[in-house]
């Protein structure tokens, strides 16, 4: 009796080698080009359905979308020094500090004017869900806050 099962017999396979890409591209001219690709067949489908002003305007802004992404397309992100990002950090947290802060605001907004005979705690019961998000929004954005003030500042040269 062979119990053996010629299933598991080992096979030699051949080993395939796969081509390389010839040329790597950045990844700014692939958002680019994926960009374009979605845009460029939405704005297709949709410019003859519309009314013909705000179709012209659909095409127009479509092109100023086409050259915008080309001068992102030519940034090399390999040359964006960690000092030249520090601005957009600051604007991201205060952005996020913002958000969560404005969005607690309308929640409890929301909550006083549409439900004004709820306590303060079955409010918090209803809602909390939202209210940890929003909560959670402004701590992220606090501590991005705060690395980037405790980032060392680069010294400038006398």
């Amino acid at each position: 009796m062979d119990f053996e099962s010629k299933a598991n017999a080992s096979t030699p396979t051949d080993n395939i080698e796969f081509a390389q890409p010839t040329t790597t591209r950045k990844p700014l001219e692939l958002l680019r080009d994926t960009e374009a690709l979605l845009r460029r067949t939405t704005v297709a489908k949709l410019s003859p359905i519309l009314p013909p002003k705000l179709s012209n305007r659909f095409q127009a802004t479509s092109s100023l979308a086409d050259d915008s992404f080309k001068e992102l397309a030519e940034i090399d992100l390999n040359t964006i020094s960690d000092f030249e990002l520090r601005p957009a950090r600051i604007f991201v947290g205060l952005s996020l500090v913002g958000f969560g802060a404005l969005m607690i605001l309308m929640l409890l907004l929301y909550l006083n004017t549409l439900h004004p005979k709820t306590s303060t705690v079955e409010q918090i019961r209803q809602y909390w869900y939202q209210y940890i998000w929003f909560v959670s929004l402004g701590v992220t954005g606090m501590f991005i806050l705060g690395r980037e003030a405790m980032r060392p500042m680069p010294k400038r040269g006398k």
